[in-house]
């Protein structure tokens, strides 16, 4: 692989030179050419794309061209048609395979698991529901898609501990877009399964909602596999797909068992560690690291610290946390721990916070069987200056449920 990327180095000017005609096709694209005739000047202009490349063209579309996040997302299954061949061509050597239990291998596996329920089993029982459009049909269909909402633990694993090493090496237009159409698939298998369990589906509508989940999936297995994994193997070092695979049991897996831990090859292998011996010195008392770290832990709460800066710099990691966190988190900008059509609603709480318009701000959800009281609070030194904010989420159902009093111990 190596041999074949040196062959392809290019200039600076004629790297140039090719992000322009990928930016010129894309743009064709957008103005409603065909597909064909696109394809065709792109196999006649370049022999070969590779993934930084693409990854290149769909930041410089938002940032140089202002074209939004949803565009590109609309956009990237259409030039992911036109450029499959010569992406296939570039990796049709290249094993990502790796040891099992390297997050890679995991990821693939899953995709494998993944494809066969999608491509064979829920295709299967589409064609059948097709003929015959019944309770016994739409049984087997609501069936896969129970399995399928399993995706949303491969697709948080990438999105919360795989896309924050690549925003570190400024990789953020690609994770932006997956993050977006990832949801978009989320959203049609809640939907679709909605329809079949309060039986409000038509027959003809339904089959076309299951054949759009099966083309954005399989298109998302491509996508994952030809652009996405080989892009962060390139970036990524050794120590950082540690850290990745340390904390994947957090989130979980789709479809698969939980793999067995991954060993590189190396001696006197540590794995990082998060807490440092030492004594913290507060204006009311004296705790040691080791006596804070669990007393924050302790709390029926979950706690999250964000700088001056809009960094991730702490959260607590209590037995039962509310919602996911991965030590992935700390350092990253929060805006991108949020998926992208949310992040207009987290700027518009930190603007507010940061300006003095507000100190408190609160939300309320169902989630589960939980019901989630989430509250924000502005930060401020001695002086009233913005030092950060804290997230502070609470499961309330219980406190919901009590009446009367109690005055004695149980």
């Amino acid at each position: 692989m190596s041999e074949m990327i040196n062959n392809r180095e290019k200039t600076s000017g004629e790297q140039t030179e090719r992000q322009q005609l990928l930016k010129e096709i894309i743009k064709e694209l957008h103005e409603g050419k065909p597909v064909e005739a696109v394809r065709q000047k792109f196999e006649q202009a370049i022999d070969s794309i590779s993934v930084s490349e693409i990854s290149q063209m769909e930041q410089a579309l938002m940032e140089e061209e202002g074209i939004s996040v949803e565009e590109v997302q609309r956009l990237c299954s259409v030039h992911t048609a036109v450029f499959k061949g010569s992406i296939e061509e570039i990796h049709q050597e290249e094993k990502l395979g790796h040891k099992p239990g390297h997050p890679v291998h995991t990821f693939i596996q899953e995709n494998k698991e993944i494809d066969r329920l999608v491509n064979f089993t829920l295709t299967l029982h589409r064609d059948k529901f097709a003929k015959d459009p019944s309770e016994k049909t739409s049984s087997l269909i609501l069936d896969d898609l129970n399995r399928l909402l399993g995706i949303d633990n491969h697709y948080s694993r990438k999105e919360n501990l795989l896309f924050p090493y690549l925003e570190k090496y400024g990789i953020f237009g690609p994770t932006k877009v997956m993050w977006g159409v990832d949801d978009r698939i989320r959203d049609a298998i809640k939907a679709a399964k909605l329809k079949l369990e309060t039986d409000s589906w038509e027959a003809d509508e339904m089959v076309e909602a299951i054949d759009y989940i099966i083309s954005e999936l399989s298109e998302m297995i491509f996508k994952e596999e030809n652009i996405l994994l080989p892009m962060a193997l390139e970036k990524l070092t050794e120590d950082e797909w540690l850290k990745i695979e340390r904390e994947g049991d957090v989130i979980g897996y789709t479809l698969i068992t939980t793999p067995a831990p991954w060993q590189p090859d190396r001696e006197d292998l540590q794995s990082e560690g998060f807490m440092k011996d030492g004594i913290v010195q507060l204006e009311t008392g004296i705790m040691s690291v080791q006596q804070l770290e669990l007393m924050m832990n302790h709390l029926p709460v979950d706690i999250t610290f964000i700088d001056e800066h809009d960094v991730v710099r702490y959260f607590s990691h209590g037995k039962e946390r509310i919602f996911h966190r991965t030590k992935s988190v700390i350092g990253r900008s929060v805006q991108n721990c949020h998926p992208p059509q949310s992040a207009h609603i987290v700027n518009a709480l930190l603007d507010d916070f940061k300006s003095g318009k507000k100190d408190v701000e609160d939300f309320w959800i169902p989630f589960k069987d939980k019901f989630v009281l989430i509250r924000y609070f502005a930060v401020r030194d001695k002086e009233g200056n913005y030092k950060g904010t804290v997230e502070f989420t609470q499961n309330i159902k219980p406190i919901q449920e009590i009446s009367g009093e109690k005055r004695l111990m149980s």
